[in-house]
């Protein structure tokens, strides 16, 4: 049975489409449901995550670092076909504990991007497990309408900007002369994830809207210009990702933030109303 606290925070991510308060503001959060291995009954979890590859993420069992793994570990090792809810996407995934090197060397870079994953590793016995949760079968955001959908996807990459912008900023900080790995990995994950969304405004959104409203013609190159120019800043930004140090990284960013962000604004009041 969930404690209220932990209901609480399951309530208000369903609500907020992902977006939680108080000491999880601006995480990445993600809701996870395993099928109970005893009762067979559904169970949700609040699990903080990292990006990984194009169609897979990251959770960690640390329970934080006591000597058992978490109920939903178990659930998965005797089910390992789970639900993953986003707050932009729900979807069925597939979940595979790391083991030997591959773990052990993915778990080094998380542990490097938050030193906590080493302090709960020292603190137990056990060998605390990552988890790789791969997309199996998807389906729409979790929208009632095309344009809901739009506003939806654009927030989570405002919230992804923002995070991002934070942890190179953390880093810069410190004095690190390069990006860790899986802060690498971070910038990456956005740069497809934004290359696709435009990908398929352009070949797809934008031509039907054309078709439904020719006036809109010079709205929508202005809007294809935008594409085309953030595509050029993604391509620099990537560049920069493999050499630069994070000071150097972090006007980058802004530079990308506003420009997207402008664009973002603009594609919201020009089509939002249309969709």
């Amino acid at each position: 049975m969930l404690n209220d606290f932990t209901q609480q925070i399951i309530t208000e991510f369903r609500a907020n489409q992902g977006r939680v308060g108080g000491p999880f503001d601006g995480a990445r959060l993600l809701l996870l449901t395993t099928t109970g291995a005893r009762s067979g009954r559904p169970h949700t979890a609040v699990l903080g995550y990292y990006p990984d590859t194009e169609d897979r993420l990251l959770v960690v069992g640390s329970a934080g670092g006591g000597p058992k793994h978490p109920d939903w570990f178990h659930n998965l090792r005797a089910d390992p076909r789970v639900t993953v809810e986003t707050g932009v996407f729900t979807y069925e995934a597939e979940a595979t504990v790391l083991q030997g090197a591959e773990r052990d060397e993915t778990f080094a870079r998380l542990a490097e991007a938050d030193p906590g994953w080493a302090e709960y590793q020292r603190r137990t016995t056990r060998t605390i497990p990552v988890v790789a949760l791969t997309q199996v079968a998807g389906g729409p955001p979790n929208a009632s309408s095309f344009g809901e959908a739009l506003i939806l996807i654009h927030a989570a990459f405002r919230r992804e900007l923002a995070l991002i912008r934070k942890e190179v900023a953390t880093s810069a900080a410190s004095g690190s002369v390069g990006l860790g790995a899986q802060l690498r990995i971070n910038c990456l994950t956005l740069c497809r994830g934004l290359h696709f969304h435009h990908t398929v405004e352009s070949d797809g959104l934008f031509p039907s809207l054309l078709d439904r409203y020719p006036e809109l013609t010079d709205t929508i190159s202005a809007l294809q210009a935008d594409h085309d120019k953030i595509a050029l800043l993604l391509e620099e930004f990537q560049l920069l990702l493999s050499t630069g140090s994070p000071a150097a990284i972090l006007p980058e960013i802004d530079r990308l933030i506003e420009e997207l962000t402008d664009h973002l604004d603009r594609e919201e009041a020009q089509l939002i109303p249309l969709m």
